[in-house]
């Protein structure tokens, strides 16, 4: 097998399973994150209780284990194509509150000093949701394509 025909083997692989390989991904990680909350032991809550604070309605504990449960229902729509489009609508919502911090909360997301361009290990856990944002903007590009790329 030569460089090119072994190059067209790699992409037709990749081509074939990238996207279902993102879909399983993103379900996972929010299922596995999600359920973290409501059962406390998710690291990040600390940072959730201190950006939901001031919402109206439930305490700050409580919302962290309804955005938990968020996660989790985020996570089992990525994982079926038929419910992309209800995971691509729940994450928009949901990543509305992901990056408050980095407004809400600057002197925790960045070193003092140094906004907007050092970001505090709680910023660069934030800012990485921009890749999630682009798998999911990859993933939801498929809902209305082939089937073989899902």
């Amino acid at each position: 097998m030569n460089f090119d025909e072994m190059d067209q083997s790699i992409s037709t692989f990749m081509r074939r399973w990238g996207i279902l390989a993102l879909r399983i991904s993103l379900g996972t990680i929010f299922i596995w994150f999600g359920v973290l909350k409501p059962l406390g032991l998710s690291p990040a809550e600390p940072l959730v209780i201190a950006t939901v604070r001031w919402l109206p309605l439930f305490d700050a504990e409580l919302w962290v284990s309804i955005i938990g449960w968020w996660e989790v229902a985020i996570g089992v729509t990525f994982l079926f194509r038929k419910t992309i489009r209800i995971a691509i609508a729940l994450l928009a919502l949901q990543m509305v509150g992901t990056f408050m911090p980095l407004i809400v909360l600057p002197a925790v997301t960045f070193q003092a000093g140094h906004l907007p361009y050092g970001p505090t290990m709680e910023g660069q856990y934030i800012i990485k949701n921009l890749l999630i944002l682009s798998a999911a903007l990859v993933v939801g590009g498929t809902v209305r394509g082939s089937k073989e790329a899902s």
